[in-house]
């Protein structure tokens, strides 16, 4: 018997003029006579985390009513309807380390945001000594990102030019990232989607922006300058991965296309309000484009680890919902003094947020990957560090975990007992990751998922 079928390298990239772009995972790329324990190990796991920035009140609209698998899903998270059996909602976890600690100053914004992914309090400072932890997504991409281009990647919807002090004279650095390297080390997050795409897909040869920019410019787009590489390849693989191809390459040419109209753009006049240069008018057109950017870093294996903030907590940067009629900053509205017509709106603004998550789902249930999709090889953790943003609640945090990694198995609401450090949670999902930890921030133990 003769077996023609030879097999990509994984990490496989077309290059181009100024470009190198990295390929989907293919059926190629899988030997032949290849096992099906060899197949899924072809496919890596991957950690996606969003965070909803003050609060989610009124909870009552985000809590299931009943534990366990069967539960009602809630006018928050009716959006998430189609991917129900896919994740798993956790009530009663919490950051007491998000808590003011005696002889501070009230930061409860700051503390929020610096504690969520680390489970340890921030130091008060309003100077360059600040200190908190290691972030859970820095942990697990010290194990899973060490195959990749990009350890982590780190993308937010407000800008991080914020400096000096914020809340309570903290430092504003405790405002502008989720993610800490090191205790003393915070990465910065990209909100500029151009940006995005150059880190990406332009020239890493060079880390000139205005230089990339215009190599990139100068050719066109990327996929031009790969157009002949492209034909070539074409035609040495099947007709499922020609597809995979074509697909993924006009994914490309999407983004490129938005990203082109959104710079157009940036020399309208607009309302004053966070809008950096080169991003969308709207908050859905810009949502979702900073989302596909990420599908497409997950799909081509470019990272396995993306944190993604949907804005900055507290006053320091509250957007106003223009898309869905609601001028009121999220902020001011977070502080609804039990104001029907407040709570009204927020609801509003959270149900706004969980149709943008089911927009990430439903792009990464639609993406094949491996023997699946990549909603199948994710843990994608979605929350808040507050629940009622009126009296700054660091417990019972809203919380839900999604995808298929370690045998997630969704459909169901938990409840823990009250007080149960978050941490847990984060403990556990780098367990789940193939990425084990004895302890992480302030835990004292895994949860039983």
């Amino acid at each position: 018997m003769m077996i023609f079928k030879k097999a990509i390298p994984r990490r496989a990239f077309l290059t181009g003029t100024g470009a190198a772009l990295a390929l989907p995972l293919l059926d190629s790329m899988i030997p032949a006579f290849a096992s099906p324990a060899q197949t899924s190990l072809a496919v890596p796991a991957r950690l996606g985390i969003v965070y909803a920035p003050d609060g989610m009140w009124p909870m009552d609209k985000w809590t299931p009513k009943t534990e366990g698998a069967g539960f009602e899903l809630t006018p928050t998270l009716e959006p998430l309807a189609p991917f129900k059996e896919r994740m798993l909602v956790m009530s009663g976890l919490g950051h007491k380390q998000a808590l003011t600690q005696p002889g501070e100053a009230t930061a409860d914004h700051s503390c929020a945001f610096a504690t969520f992914l680390t489970g340890a309090h921030p130091k008060h400072t309003n100077g360059k000594d600040f200190h908190v932890g290691v972030s859970v997504d820095q942990a697990a991409a010290e194990q899973i990102g060490k195959k990749t281009q990009l350890s982590s990647l780190e993308v937010s919807l407000f800008s991080s030019e914020l400096v000096g002090t914020c809340e309570a004279e903290e430092t504003c650095t405790y405002l502008t990232t989720l993610c800490w390297r090191t205790p003393t080390t915070p990465l910065p997050m990209e909100s500029r989607p151009r940006a995005v795409f150059e880190r990406l897909f332009g020239d890493t040869d060079n880390t000139d922006r205005v230089e990339r920019l215009s190599l990139i410019r100068e050719n066109r787009s990327i996929l031009d300058s790969i157009a002949d590489e492209v034909g070539s390849l074409t035609k040495q693989v099947g007709a499922s991965d020609r597809t995979k191809i074509d697909e993924y390459l006009e994914a490309i040419r999407d983004v490129e296309r938005r990203i082109q109209i959104a710079e157009e753009q940036t020399h309208r006049e607009v309302p004053q309000f966070e809008r950096p240069l080169g991003t969308p008018t709207s908050f859905r057109d810009y949502s979702r484009l900073m989302i596909d950017l990420q599908v497409l870093a997950f799909q081509t294996d470019l990272t396995r680890v993306i944190t993604f903030v949907l804005g900055r907590e507290g006053p320091y940067g509250s957007r106003a919902y223009t898309d869905i009629g609601i001028a009121d900053t999220h902020h001011t509205l977070s502080h609804h003094q039990n104001s029907a017509t407040a709570i009204d709106k927020l609801a509003k603004i959270n149900l706004f947020h969980t149709q943008t998550l089911a927009y990430y789902f439903e792009k990464l249930k639609s993406t094949p990957d491996g023997d699946g999709n990549l909603l199948d090889h994710i843990m994608l953790l979605y929350g808040s560090g507050l629940a009622n943003g009126n009296i700054h609640q660091h417990d019972n945090l809203p919380l839900l975990l999604a995808g298929g990694v370690g045998g997630l198995k969704g459909g169901r609401h938990i409840r823990y007992k009250d007080g149960t450090p978050m941490a847990n949670l984060l403990l556990t999902m780098l367990d789940k990751l193939g990425a084990p930890m004895e302890e992480f921030g302030d835990s004292n133990g895994k949860l039983d998922l």
